[in-house]
This record gives structure tokens, C-alpha cells and sequence, in this order.
């Protein structure tokens, strides 16, 4: 029995707070506004999904070298092979001048931008296409994927560069300073093959006929580029007009960059930088007014 003096203890229970009675706190506010006058490039998008390219990079590279025999050897086969044929036609029977460097190394050196820049154009004008079930299950930003096709070639460049330092090994050519221009030459060799294929993709996906003139194309852009003669044999007053070939500064470059050639392209790495320039900008605007329309056309 309890005392008077004592007191009784009194618990007070405060209530647990339910999930209900948290205040959840507010979704983010997405705003759609239509697209203005002026088309905003929205280049910063690239780095929030720089995983998804490193993964589309990835496949391209995997599915290049998937159930082959060969393997990585077909990236030494082309240009080797295509280095003998010319060797022989233009080298050996037209005689064609090699500014008295060794017409295999002369040859090749020009192969290398330029295989790198054939596989990166035809690749990134049928990507748009080849991801049709991509682009229409999720958004994302639409020039990821021809980025990561044009990405791609830089392993089978990685492969014939070793070869062309062989062979100039062979022939006792040895690269000079100018060589630590090459990582920036590739650069621009990437951007001329974006700059082409953001074009080429958009209009691929609008008309699927694009793609026939892909190959024509490439063969003909090959024969106005000075891969199997030097461009010395444009005349003067023709070179600032020659140099509108976005790839003939670049040849010339890796001739000058690799093989130790005395004078710099530098009115025709000048005028096919400034193509290069215009170009891609054009290619980026006409790719981003139709991203919109990808999903329903492709």
C-alpha cells in the first residue's frame, strides 16, 4: 500500500510520429517551354551522360571485333593492303612524286587520318538509324550517338599507327618534335568526320536514300584528297581552293607531323581548320533543330 508522502510517477507518452504526419518534401519542378527562335546547342548535356557514351563507345568497339577471324588484324589489312595498290598503280607505273620521301611511307602516313576518317563518317551517318530502338524507348541527348561511332575508329587508328612506325623504322625515317602535334591533328580529324556526319545522320533519318551516296561519296572524297599524290601538284593559285577539302590540311599535316617535311601546311591546315569549324557548327545547329523529330521519323 502506498504512503501518503509518496508521490505516484506519472509517464507521460508522447506519440511516435507516423510516416503521415512527415511533410514529404516537394518534387522538383520540371518547365517545358518550346524551343525559341534561336537553337540552343546544349553541349554541357554531353558530360551529364558521358557514361552512356563511354558504354555506346564500348559496343561499337565490341560488336567491330564480335565473331571475327581476324580480329584487330583487319585494322593493319586495310590500309596495308591499300598502301601496296597504290604503291604499285601510282608509285611504281604513274610515277606519281612522293616529295623524295619513300612512296610506302608517303602513302600510308596519308591512309592513317584518312581510314580513321572513312570509318568515323560512314559509322556516325548510319548511327542515328542502326539505334532506332533506342531512341524511341528513352531520352536522351540524340548526339551522344554519333559521337560514340565516330570514337569508335580511334582503336583501329591506335593498331595502324604502330604499323606506320614500323615502317618508318624500315626505311630510316625518324619522327622529330613535330611528332607531339599528332594528338591534335587526330582531334581535328574527329571533328571534320562529326562535323560530316551530324549532316549526314540527321538527313539519314529523314531520307533513308542517304545512305546509298555514303559509299560514293567516301570514294570520291578519297581521290580529291592528297593521300596518293602530294598536294604540291595543285597549282598556287588553286591551293586556298584546294584547301576547302576539310581533310587536305590534315593529310598534309600528318606528312609533316610524321615524316619530317621542312615547310608547314599552314594556309591549307588554316583554310580546312576554318571549313572544319563551319561546318561543324552548321552540322550541330541542323542536327539540334531535328533531334525532336528522330524518335517519329526513325
Amino acid at each position: 500500500m502506498q504512503g501518503d508522502d509518496e508521490l505516484p510517477i506519472m509517464a507521460t507518452l508522447t506519440p511516435h510520429p507516423t510516416i503521415s504526419d512527415e511533410q514529404d518534401p516537394e518534387p522538383p519542378l520540371l518547365l517545358l517551354k518550346p524551343p525559341g527562335r534561336f537553337v540552343r546547342l546544349n553541349l554541357g548535356a554531353l558530360w551529364d551522360y558521358r557514361e552512356l557514351l563511354y558504354f555506346l563507345v564500348w559496343r561499337d568497339i565490341k560488336v567491330r571485333y564480335k565473331q571475327t577471324a581476324l580480329g584487330a588484324l583487319w585494322a593493319v589489312l586495310q590500309p596495308v593492303l591499300t598502301m601496296l595498290v597504290f604503291t604499285l598503280l601510282f608509285g611504281r607505273l604513274a610515277k606519281v612524286p612522293s616529295d623524295n620521301i619513300p612512296y610506302p611511307v608517303f602513302v600510308y602516313s596519308a591512309l592513317l587520318p584518312w581510314q580513321l576518317f572513312a570509318y568515323a563518317l560512314t559509322e556516325s551517318s548510319n548511327s542515328l538509324v542502326g539505334s532506332q530502338n533506342l531512341i524511341t524507348k528513352v531520352y536522351f541527348p540524340r548526339l551522344v550517338i554519333p559521337l560514340a561511332s565516330v570514337l569508335a575508329g580511334l582503336v583501329d587508328f591506335g593498331i595502324s599507327f604502330v604499323v606506320l612506325m614500323i615502317l618508318m623504322f624500315w626505311y630510316g625515317i625518324h619522327p622529330s618534335a613535330a611528332i607531339l602535334t599528332v594528338p591534335l591533328l587526330v582531334i581535328l580529324v574527329i571533328l571534320t568526320a562529326l562535323a560530316v556526319g551530324l549532316w549526314l545522320s540527321a538527313l539519314n533519318v529523314k531520307y533513308r536514300d542517304v545512305r546509298y551516296t555514303i559509299p560514293f561519296l567516301t570514294q570520291f572524297w578519297l581521290f580529291i584528297t592528297p593521300v596518293a599524290y602530294p598536294s604540291s601538284m595543285i597549282p598556287q593559285k588553286w591551293q586556298i581552293l584546294y584547301g576547302l577539302n576539310p581533310m587536305t590540311g590534315v593529310v598534309e599535316a600528318f606528312r609533316w607531323a610524321l615524316l619530317g617535311k621542312s615547310s608547314t601546311p599552314d594556309v591549307l591546315l588554316f583554310v580546312s581548320a576554318a571549313a572544319v569549324a563551319l561546318l561543324l557548327v552548321g552540322g550541330l545547329i541542323y542536327f539540334r533543330r531535328l533531334e525532336s523529330t528522330f524518335a517519329d521519323l526513325v
